[in-house]
């Protein structure tokens, strides 16, 4: 598999939620799709300590019933887009989660890690439930950018299993670079006195989303890893890198800038992770 980018526009502005930027965000997502099939990938075959640091890692239940939650949540949220161009795109990225959902699948059933059935989707609100998911991608996503470059600078993954993997972390950058430019769009076709109430929803979900990981980040002082919730936090204790809190957001921070960097430059890019771990990463002391 190889993952591509769109190219760099020339130094330019476009209004958010305006036709052009319609067009430029459903297009950049529709032409660096990848085409690849997960039951067709050819796993490398381990042994030994490679072999048992794969097995033993305690968050496949977690990321297999992640998948599985987001995936049909995005399917599911596609019906609710009117524009068709918009809506492909939706669509499209319901496929490439669906597809992460099936590469995992792939992953433990050849590996023979054991994971749990993934729980029955339940939509409540299909938008919330896009919302929710989406911010909590951001969240996930701008994590999983460090603990990647954490694993590949440690050796603790052979370099063909994260070879296998590039391209899907890259998709992630895409996803979330649809989701937020998607949520200004979204926002400048309501009529104008739905906008603040929709500003609301997303604010507390997003407040939802930070407490979430505030706890999580406690517990990580603490010197706890028990927790099953917001594992791209915490995984790096998982994968053996002796790595403090704040020298991973230092590696998150410059890992999410490198994926973001080729994308079109109109396109508005994730802020609110970013700003929140670099105001973590200058409070906190680097022995923390």
């Amino acid at each position: 598999m190889e993952w591509k980018v769109a190219m760099r526009a020339a130094a330019a502005t476009i209004e958010m939620g305006s036709m052009e930027h319609r067009e430029v965000l459903a297009r950049f997502f529709l032409e660096t799709h990848v085409q690849y099939v997960p039951e067709a990938i050819h796993w490398p075959a381990l042994t030994g300590d490679a072999l048992l640091r794969l097995t033993r890692l305690p968050f496949w239940n977690e990321a297999v019933a992640t998948e599985h939650v987001t995936s049909r949540t995005v399917a599911a949220a596609a019906a609710l887009e009117r524009d068709p161009l918009i809506r492909r795109a939706i669509e499209m990225q319901g496929l490439e989660e669906h597809r992460h959902a099936r590469l995992l699948a792939a992953l433990t059933g050849h590996y023979r890690i054991h994971v749990d059935q993934p729980p029955p989707f339940q939509p409540r609100s299909l938008e919330h439930d896009f919302l929710f998911a989406g911010f909590g991608e951001c969240f996930d996503s701008f994590f999983a950018f460090g603990l990647f470059e954490l694993a590949r600078k440690s050796g603790f993954f052979a370099p063909e299993l994260l070879a296998i993997f590039e391209p899907i972390v890259q998709e992630e950058a895409r996803h979330i670079l649809f989701f937020v430019n998607w949520v200004k769009y979204r926002r400048s076709q309501l009529p104008l006195w739905r906008r603040p109430l929709y500003r609301l929803r997303c604010g507390w979900i997003i407040l939802k989303q930070v407490a979430s990981r505030i706890k999580t980040a406690r517990t990580m002082s603490n010197g706890s890893s028990d927790s099953a919730e917001n594992f791209t936090l915490s995984a790096h204790q998982d994968i053996g890198a002796d790595v403090t809190l704040h020298h991973l957001l230092g590696i998150c921070l410059a890992e999410n800038e490198r994926r973001m960097a080729d994308y079109d430059s109109r396109l508005a890019r994730p802020r609110l992770v970013p700003s929140l771990a670099r105001l973590m990463y200058r409070a906190l002391p680097a022995s923390i």
